[in-house]
């Protein structure tokens, strides 16, 4: 049997139940034809809640605190072995469109970064790079959300190339002229919004995969729906706030939560300078008004159902070329989203489900079962190791993830009974751990003895945090060790012992 070509979707930070076929109040078509067709795991969790820890665990088989990019701000290092540089062994082609985040905005001498300013915007430098980039021999890249200043790259290309020579009307100083005061409407034109971009290079990629006849492993990056809450008409009203269920915080939830939990609520909170001199995210009043509650809301489900409409062009020309039942198709995103959960906006270190669950749908023809729901337990750090179990390549033992194809197939129930989540973003004073099984969550600090611990059986919603609860005092020294003993297996074994001495 000939090996599957693998096609990777993602978005941007996606609420795990901002699905159709999960919640009637968003529209999804696209998605949920595709969790018809295919399996969708409701415990699937990202490694890291933010961007470039996880995306560069998606490519690399293993957590952040192992492969180096374990903050933003940070690079993953250019030496990384990536399941782009295994596929290319196996005569695979490979290519990313949309959103990288593998190094940070800015460059020095000792630390460069190919996404950085000012090369960032130098169009000119763009034109003729297209990779290789860490694994993937043809990028096609851009790192704005919505109207950032960081446009630039090969979604300014594009516009440009398309006679959209006005488009800096749609960004903001001091690349653009977009006023900064501008809400929830985004200015752009559907056509070049950089969905449009996205789909339409992607699909591009699988016209020139299908004419050679070479299996490929295509990753279509989507920015949407990670803020500024923004879209064009008519996604920007395509929801009405007033027939939402806005989230908000519980009375008194957070009274046994750390304090950084509670300063969240103040108007006008203290958290101190940060050890590394860079912004914590998260660390600020998450308090808004009800009426900007209600209208972000409405904006974020309309920037999910657009992304939807493209992901389905993406799969439409797929089927169209003859090479759906061939391919290995995942949607994902990087990491969860608060909009209101817990009094809670965008991320942080808030290791709710919200934040860190995410949604995960696989589909292959005859392969993975069509129309399955699976509570197993999933890591996107398992991406790579199973892409290679797919292919029946062994995984490298540098690679923590779990190979988890034969879950994804329905023969195997499970291949994981827990996870681990990290979120790393000051060196000494922000880094924490959290174990999540079958059954319950606890999260540790470093060189803090509070922390928490939530029932998700009879707790689905962590309001009620048991980490100082006498009652519970056993099972928090037993979940702390088994916290301990999961760290301790995943350390990687980049080989195995192979003599006395």
């Amino acid at each position: 049997m000939s090996r599957p070509n693998i096609l990777l979707i993602t978005s941007d930070q996606q609420h795990w139940t901002t699905l159709g076929v999960v919640n009637p109040e968003i529209s999804t078509p696209n998605l949920d034809r595709l969790a018809a067709e295919g399996t969708r795991f409701t415990r699937a969790y990202c490694p890291n809640p933010t961007c470039t820890p996880t995306r560069a665990s998606m490519i690399t088989g293993q957590f952040p605190s192992q492969h180096g990019a374990w903050s933003l701000g940070t690079s993953l290092p250019e030496s990384a072995p990536t399941v782009g540089d295994r596929l290319q062994g196996l005569g695979y082609r490979t290519a990313l469109v949309g959103k990288a985040h593998f190094q940070p905005l800015a460059s020095t001498e000792r630390y460069r970064s190919l996404e950085a300013y000012p090369l960032l915007q130098d169009l000119a430098f763009w034109k003729r790079f297209h990779g290789p980039y860490y694994g993937f021999q043809h990028v096609e890249l851009a790192r704005n959300h919505t109207n950032e200043s960081h446009v630039g790259q090969h979604y300014a290309l594009w516009m440009e190339e398309r006679g959209f020579t006005g488009w800096r009307e749609h960004f903001l100083p001091p690349t653009g002229t977009m006023d900064p005061a501008a809400e929830f409407t985004w200015s752009i034109p559907e056509e070049f919004h950089y969905n449009a971009w996205i789909a339409e290079r992607s699909n591009r990629l699988l016209d020139e995969y299908a004419a050679a006849e070479e299996p490929f492993f295509l990753w279509a990056s989507f920015f949407d729906p990670h803020p500024p809450y923004l879209a064009p008409e008519p996604w920007d009203t395509m929801y009405d706030p007033d027939r939402l269920a806005i989230p908000e915080a519980a009375p008194g939830e957070h009274d046994r939560n750390p304090p950084h939990f509670r300063m969240t609520q103040l108007e006008d909170p203290d958290f101190g300078p940060p050890e590394s001199g860079q912004i914590t995210h998260g660390f600020h009043s998450h308090r808004r008004s009800e009426a900007d509650r209600g209208k972000l809301v409405a904006t974020y489900y309309g920037m999910v159902s657009l992304l939807d409409k493209y992901v389905g062009r993406i799969l439409d020309r797929l089927e169209a070329l003859g090479l759906a039942d061939d391919t290995i198709v995942v949607f994902t995103t990087d990491h969860g989203h608060f909009f209101g959960q817990h009094g809670l906006q965008a991320k942080g270190p808030f290791h709710y489900e919200d934040l860190i669950r995410v949604p995960l749908v696989v589909r292959y023809p005859g392969r993975v079962p069509a129309g399955r729901v699976s509570d197993a337990i999933q890591s996107t750090a398992d991406l790579t190791p199973t892409f290679l179990g797919f292919l029946g390549e062994p995984v490298p033992g540098f690679m923590t993830g779990v190979d988890q194809h034969a879950v994804w197939e329905g023969v195997r129930p499970a291949a994981r009974d827990h996870t681990l989540v990290e979120f790393h973003h000051q060196p000494t004073t922000l880094n924490l751990r959290t174990y999540v099984d079958d059954r319950y969550k606890i999260t540790v600090y470093q060189g803090q003895e509070y922390g928490e611990l939530f029932d998700l059986q009879e707790d689905p919603g962590e309001l009620r945090n048991l980490w100082d609860a006498p009652e519970h005092a056993g099972l928090r020294s037993r979940l702390l060790l088994r916290c301990l003993w999961a760290e301790l297996a995943k350390e990687p074994m980049w080989m195995p012992r192979i003599a006395i001495a």
